[in-house]
Order: C-alpha cells, then sequence, then structure tokens
C-alpha cells in the first residue's frame, strides 16, 4: 500500500514536470511563431491562460489546443497592449538614464518621482498578465487593476519577487534548462501568486456586501 501510494506520487510529480515542459516549448514556438516581436505578447498570454486553469483546478486541459485557440484570439489584442507597456518601458528608460546623467538638483527634484513611477511601473508588469486573463475589463482598466491588486497585497508581492529572483538565481546556474522551465516556472510563480490575492480581494469584498 504504501509503495502504491509512493509510485502514485511520484508519477504525478512526473505528469506536472511534463506538463511544465510542454507549455514552455509550446510558448517557444508560438513566440517564434509570431517573430518573436509579433508572438511574445500573445505567446505569454496564453501561457498564463493554460497556467491560470491549472490554479482554478482544471488540470486535465488541452495544452496545445489551450494555448492555440488563445494565442489566435489574443493576437491583436495582446500585441496592442504589448506595445503600450514597450513604449511606456522605453519612456521610463530614458527619462531615468537622463536624469541621472544630468545630475545634481535636477536628479534631487526629479529622481525621487521617477523611482516611484518605475516601481509602480514594474508593479503594474508583475500583474498584467494575472490580471488579464482573469478578469474582462477596458482598456486602461487592466493597468489600474494590476497597481491596486499589487499595491493592496504587498506581503504576496513580496513572496512573488522573491520567489522569481531566487528561481532566476537557480537557472542562472542551470542554463541548459532554460528552454524547459524558463517562462513556464515564472508564470506559475507569478499566477499561483496573484491568484492568492485575488481569493483575498474577492473575500474582502463579499463581506463588505454582507456588511452592507
Amino acid at each position: 500500500m504504501q509503495i502504491d501510494r509512493l509510485t502514485s506520487k511520484a508519477y504525478n510529480v512526473c505528469e506536472w514536470i511534463a506538463k511544465i515542459v510542454i507549455v514552455n516549448l509550446v510558448w517557444l514556438l508560438f513566440t517564434v511563431a509570431g517573430l518573436i516581436l509579433f508572438g511574445i505578447m500573445p505567446a505569454t498570454v496564453a501561457l498564463f491562460t493554460v497556467v491560470r486553469k491549472w490554479t482554478m483546478s482544471e488540470t486535465d486541459i488541452p495544452i496545445f489546443q489551450t494555448f492555440f485557440q488563445t494565442y489566435k484570439k489574443e493576437f491583436l489584442p495582446a500585441n496592442l497592449y504589448g506595445f503600450f507597456l514597450v513604449a511606456a518601458g522605453f519612456f521610463l528608460y530614458y527619462d531615468l538614464k537622463l536624469v541621472l546623467s544630468i545630475g545634481g538638483m535636477f536628479l534631487a527634484v526629479l529622481g525621487v518621482p521617477l523611482l516611484i513611477i518605475t516601481c509602480s511601473y514594474l508593479l503594474i508588469l508583475l500583474y498584467f498578465f494575472p490580471v488579464y486573463v482573469h478578469f474582462e475589463l477596458r482598456f486602461l482598466h487592466y493597468f489600474k487593476y494590476a497597481f491596486f491588486i499589487g499595491l493592496l497585497n504587498l506581503p504576496t508581492t513580496l513572496l512573488i519577487v522573491t520567489a522569481l529572483l531566487f528561481f532566476c538565481m537557480v537557472i542562472s546556474y542551470l542554463p541548459g534548462f532554460i528552454p524547459f522551465f524558463s517562462m513556464s516556472v515564472i508564470s506559475i510563480i507569478i499566477m499561483f501568486g496573484a491568484a492568492t490575492a485575488f481569493k483575498r480581494i474577492a473575500k474582502k469584498q463579499s463581506k463588505y456586501q454582507v456588511q452592507s
């Protein structure tokens, strides 16, 4: 009986490792299929869609079919959001570079506001994909929700960042695993953390509605 349980657990572990590897390879395939530039955003949205279903206990979904359907559906919208995020990122990067190069009073006055804006941008970037695949919102509301969910759940946000840094440190010593475990593991860390934040917010909202 004990051997059967151990065998079952080992099988489940191997099955999940296979799923993580497959979804990462599919992400790479569809990213390259979109010539990287136009493929990375819809492929990442599709990746988070699959992982979101896993967080909701839909573990037996067909990975490739789910990925492909989401990729087709989100190709144009995802690239539009990607353009917006990249443009904002470049704008912040060059602003920071300019302020640091000038220095002096200019740095003293604008350094702190730019740092706050940059941290806000990174917070939005961290939660954007989970929010995008979990909610149906208007264009700017995705960025607003991502920011406030991250800000209102700082302990969860810090845990996600810590886990990401730890994973990146580990994978840097094992570069051969990058094609198999990079984005899939990153998306799992972020999506599971975000799902915890979503549940906490939903619980607070339902409690508030009952009290009202």
